[in-house]
């Protein structure tokens, strides 16, 4: 058998009901919920679990989905499933630092807590923007946001086929016509409340390396590979300060990927609310074996590796 990649996805899976079945069932998934809410002063069970607004604004997401995911991998660890490398996109990069042993819960679910209010605040309302770049290659795209006038990049290379653009919102636009007439089978705005992985946000990086200052990193347990880099990280010294630039820069994940699958993964493993991740794998490399952790039931899954 080949190597296990536990995998975690970032800001918009959120949704309201999240990891509620765990919380039911399982006592340690329940207590993750308690640890976020005392940390963190307000009810992780109203935000996840009642109807609100609030799951969806930048600040409180960041923390919810992390709660949300560790719940549920507290019930894929119990499996006896061991990860052999962690990853996570964007924000799921936290999760994936909590599964390999290099920050704890606790102060992964306070630090983004941060990192939410400062990439909601950094930016205006109005002034960034993002949209989604489907059906044209990397190369075209990367020229085009060269050639626009103003702040534009590329903020996720989610897979063949699939990329996000960010940066001011004219730039933004410009940009998206521009491909649609280079031949892009379509561009779509992205709703978000502001222009995330883009230089914009550089600001709110570097601050964030204040709230990262006091906190413990741990050497990592297995190996994670890092959004900004797309390599592997086996230090601690180094964690912090691509936290930072994570904020700021391109989240290379189409790339973490197949770094991953040099390595000699072969079964990718996507533990949270979504499948958005095991999509994107899918359009990687189609041979390899994808699992997707979202409710209890998806538990039976974990057979499947356990059985090799």
């Amino acid at each position: 058998m080949g190597k296990v990649v536990f995998m975690f996805p970032g800001q918009g899976a959120q949704y309201v009901g999240m990891a509620k079945d765990f919380y039911d069932q399982f006592e340690d998934s329940r207590e993750v919920f308690e640890q976020a809410s005392k940390a963190l002063g307000f009810s992780m069970e109203e935000l996840c679990f009642e109807e609100n607004e609030k799951i969806n604004m930048t600040e409180y997401t960041q923390a919810a989905m992390v709660t949300a995911s560790i719940a549920i991998l507290k019930q894929v660890e119990k499996a006896g499933i061991k990860a052999d490398m962690t990853a996570g996109l964007s924000l799921g990069e936290y999760c994936a630092l909590v599964a390999n042993g290099t920050m704890s819960f606790e102060d992964a679910v306070k630090v983004v807590r941060q990192r939410g209010i400062l990439m909601q605040d950094t930016v205006p309302l109005g002034q960034g923007a993002m949209a989604a770049v489907l059906g044209t290659k990397k190369e075209l795209i990367e020229e085009i946001c060269e050639q626009t006038e103003g702040i534009v990049t590329i903020a996720n290379y989610n897979c063949p086929g699939q990329i996000v653009i960010s940066g001011e919102t004219d730039a933004v636009k410009k940009a998206g016509e521009s491909l649609k007439e280079a031949g892009a089978r379509r561009v779509v705005p992205l709703k978000v409340s502001g222009p995330f992985h883009s230089y914009m946000l550089k600001e709110a990086g570097e601050k964030l390396l204040d709230v990262l200052k006091d906190v413990q990193i741990n050497e990592p347990e297995v190996p994670y590979v890092a959004n900004t880099t797309a390599d592997f990280v086996t230090e601690a010294a180094q964690v912090k300060e691509l936290l930072g630039k994570q904020v700021y820069s391109s989240v290379r994940w189409e790339q973490s990927v197949e770094k991953m699958l040099e390595d000699g993964a072969d079964t990718f493993i996507e533990i949270g609310p979504g499948k958005t991740l095991s999509g994107f794998v899918k359009k990687v490399n189609r041979k390899v074996k994808i699992l997707n952790i979202e409710k209890v039931e998806d538990l039976e899954k974990l057979k499947e590796v356990t059985s090799c």
